[in-house]
């Protein structure tokens, strides 16, 4: 199974087009408990990049550029090089792009 890395960029501040919605940060310690209730997530890294901080990678910090310039809806899920979720992120797709890369489900 390749590497696979979950990165959530997000913000303290609830994006203004989704008021009601958990916070970037709660979003992201949501999809860790939910991706490792469902598989075997030992290989997984999760990163989660706060928009209102420099990042000290180059790619990072244009993705977080890029976020604010084209008024993004946050958080953003990447699995590796990939955008799954924009906003409120669905599960459905975020499995998806997990069991394309290998990842397997726990039995039982």
């Amino acid at each position: 199974m390749p590497a696979i890395t979950i990165t959530v960029y997000g913000s303290e501040q609830i994006c203004a087009s989704c008021v009601g919605a958990p916070s970037s940060k709660d979003t992201y310690e949501w999809l860790q408990a939910a991706i490792g209730r469902k598989y075997a997530s030992d290989g997984v890294q999760y990163n989660y990049i706060d928009i209102n901080q420099t990042q000290p990678d180059a790619g990072q910090q244009a993705y977080v550029e890029k976020i604010i310039e084209e008024h993004l809806f946050y958080p953003v899920v990447w699995i590796n090089d990939k955008m799954v979720a924009e906003g409120i992120p669905r599960l459905k797709p975020i499995y998806q792009a997990l069991e394309e890369l290998g990842l397997e489900e726990i039995e039982g």
